[in-house]
């Protein structure tokens, strides 16, 4: 039976460790992360998987301590994975394994590599990503690949619908490969960097709409960041403007002449963005209440003191 130790946290974390131990692997250790208590936690926990399967985990505030490092060579693991993990992994863990170090990063290598690669994806208009599953060298997520799957980003998917994709993605391709890659029978394809692209992380401060944009580039801004993600804003004289769901723009253009606007239209609250085009919102909050559904048109002068909201 192949050991292995497995560092894993989020909904990616569970799944591909659930493979693990579905596949006959012995896991001897998990390192997980403490959940921050600032942080909306809407995935899963490794940890209590563990637990159910008796697994001593620990959460390390730093993976790469010498001391725990010696903790874990003791155990000599065949093989080192990491699920979702958040921390790097420096050369002397990844020389712990006799069989190699493995990765699962949330996007299509070499492409969007780095931090939050849903997020990315979504923001540029991607149509497609996926899960793969590469070798960890210590440059972030550079070494070969040995299984990918791909998943379809349709026009109005959010990040996290898309990021649903992406773990049953992941648990696909780990599943597929874990009987070659147990067996020693696996091949690591190299990836060509140069024609990837690596992003770092996001804050909270990114989701402010720029609505100059095209109508477009704001309706992937606001799926990438709608919740539980913190979700697009902009600030008005009224209050922040939370926009947490809008609808793929048809084309339409605005009576506005490309002055960002905000309006009701039969019922429909649109913005109209800096390409003139029209982005219908779905789901708004403006100074922290929501903004329901409305029956005629004149019901915008008691939200708003006026027919139109500017929003430049």
């Amino acid at each position: 039976m192949s050991k292995a130790i497995v560092f894993a946290y989020h909904n990616v974390g569970v799944r591909c460790l659930s493979v693990l131990l579905a596949q006959g692997v012995e896991v001897l250790r998990v390192i997980t992360h403490k959940d921050n208590p600032a942080e909306t936690i809407w995935f899963d926990s490794v940890a209590e998987l563990a637990a159910r399967h008796d697994i001593p985990v620990i959460a390390p505030e730093d993976p790469n301590d010498p001391a725990l490092v010696a903790e874990l060579a003791s155990l000599q693991p065949d093989f080192l994975f990491s699920f979702y993990y958040r921390l790097m992994l420096k050369a002397p863990l990844l020389a712990l394994p006799k069989h190699g170090a493995y990765n699962m990063h949330g996007s299509l290598l070499p492409r969007y590599r780095g931090r939050v690669p849903v997020n990315w994806a979504i923001i540029h208009g991607e149509r497609q990503t996926g899960a793969t599953l590469h070798q960890m060298v210590e440059k972030p997520d550079a070494g070969g690949i040995v299984a990918q799957q791909a998943v379809p980003i349709l026009p109005d998917d959010t990040a996290f619908e898309v990021f649903n994709k992406v773990t049953l993605a992941a648990e696909m391709a780990l599943d597929g490969v874990i009987p070659d890659l147990l067996a020693g029978r696996a091949v690591a394809r190299a990836q060509d960097l140069a024609a990837g692209s690596y992003f770092g992380g996001r804050r909270a401060e990114d989701g402010r709409i720029d609505w100059t944009q095209a109508a477009t580039a704001v309706h992937n801004l606001i799926r990438a960041v709608a919740p539980p993600y913190p979700g697009a804003f902009s600030d008005t004289a009224q209050g922040r403007l939370k926009v947490l769901r809008s609808l793929h723009p048809s084309g339409e253009i605005g009576p506005h002449g490309g002055r960002p606007t905000l309006f009701l239209r039969n019922g429909h609250l649109y913005a109209e963005c800096g390409d003139g085009r029209l982005l219908r919102l779905l789901a708004v909050e403006l100074a922290g209440s929501p903004l329901g559904t409305f029956s005629a048109d004149n019901q915008i002068n008691a939200i708003f003191g006026t027919p139109t909201l500017s929003l430049s």
